[in-house]
């Protein structure tokens, strides 16, 4: 099987293609990467039309051998779940491979569309995980509201004792004070993972929310820290609840700069931002939703444990010495409830936390959300 088409038909078919494609020529080199395939590869068109294929993967990289297998049957062949290790972002990735010759050239040129497994995956996952957070969440509201109760009974009680009791004593009572604060403010937190009401939403410029918080940590915990930003001045506006939104990328910046440390000396988060038409995810029935509002936080600090990464939006689940595990949780509800998912790739000195997000779009003249369309 081959791809039977001309030129400019290839170049503008293959442009619009949400998956990574890339055509091999006969040589080996880059002929051609659409726009999906140059976020994939980290390389701008420019720059791999300079690489051979050999050099942005691992040269035993079963991808080789299928390009080979193409030129040498002259049909296409499918290949699921193949580690394709990338040697310029010393990293591996999952994915399912669909490999053909592109037309009828004679120079054994091939054309590759990659599919990630892990990020089909990790959005099932996202998409699971809200289920079961609706009756996590409301148990996690029922316990806050049964907990504060007696905690306050107990605090009274250790204030009228530290009157009567000698100064030994009173560490003791102050002591129980303090505790009961500190699970006060835990308990504080579970409730903001509870049913809240619905969110007040209007059009949010994204990069408004990101400019904010990159003061906010500049003028604070990431004062010692280099932000780096590449954003995409055409982007859309999100429709959602800006004091939200900040909440959400405050606290994935707070989490890089403390990764990172108070002693790095070349520390370095980088915010960025991109239009990713034809990302969709499939929910009941016919309904999907598209997400085409990429938002990333990166950072170089030492990366989440990888037996981590699995249950990382989890309440409770946390790579801090005495963190309560509910930050992440908060930003994948708030994320969550404005239609969109969040995941997070990262290796050594690479972390970066992408959240999908939907879009507002105008059919009648009003501003709607238009994260849900039917089929």
């Amino acid at each position: 099987m081959s791809i039977p088409l001309s030129p400019p038909e290839e170049a503008g078919i293959l442009a619009i293609l949400p998956l990574p494609v890339l055509v091999v020529g006969g040589g080996g080199g880059i002929a051609y990467a659409n726009a999906a395939a140059e976020t994939f590869f980290d390389l701008s068109l420019p720059v791999l039309r300079r690489q051979r294929l050999s050099d942005l993967v691992a040269f035993d990289s079963p991808v080789l051998a299928m390009v080979e297998e193409v030129r040498e049957r002259g049909g296409g062949i499918t290949g699921y779940r193949i580690e394709m290790a990338l040697t310029r972002i010393q990293e591996e990735r999952i994915v399912d491979i669909f490999a053909a010759p592109l037309g009828t050239a004679s120079d054994g040129s091939v054309v590759l569309l990659l599919q990630e497994r892990t990020n089909a995956e990790k959005m099932g996952r996202q998409l699971t995980h809200r289920v079961a957070a609706r009756s996590l969440t409301a148990l996690g509201a029922m316990l806050a509201h049964e907990i504060k109760n007696p905690l306050s009974g107990i605090r009274g009680a250790a204030q009228l004792l530290e009157t009567a009791v000698s100064d030994e004593d009173r560490v003791l009572t102050s002591l129980i004070c303090d505790e009961t604060d500190r699970i006060v403010k835990l308990v504080e937190r579970m409730e903001t993972l509870g049913e809240g009401h619905p969110l007040a939403r209007t059009s949010v410029n994204i990069h408004d929310v990101l400019d904010h918080v990159r003061r906010l940590a500049q003028t604070g915990f990431a004062r010692h820290i280099k932000i780096i930003q590449h954003y995409d001045p055409s982007l859309p506006p999100i429709y959602g609840n800006r004091d939200q939104l900040i909440q959400v990328f405050l606290n994935l910046i707070k989490n890089a700069a403390e990764a990172i440390g108070p002693d790095a000396q070349d520390g370095e988060i980088v915010l960025t931002t991109a239009y990713r038409p034809g990302v969709q995810v499939q929910l009941s029935g016919s309904e999907r939703v598209r997400l085409p509002l990429e938002i990333s936080v990166r950072d170089n600090g030492p990366g989440v444990p990888a037996d981590m990464l699995p249950n990382l939006f989890d309440p409770f689940v946390t790579t801090k010495a005495g963190g309560t595990g509910l930050g992440l949780a908060l930003v994948a509800k708030i994320v969550g409830e404005h239609g969109g998912i969040i995941e997070c790739d990262s290796i050594s000195h690479r972390t970066a936390f992408r959240i999908l997000m939907p879009i507002v779009a105008s059919r009648d003249g009003r501003e709607t959300d238009a994260a849900t369309e039917q089929a």
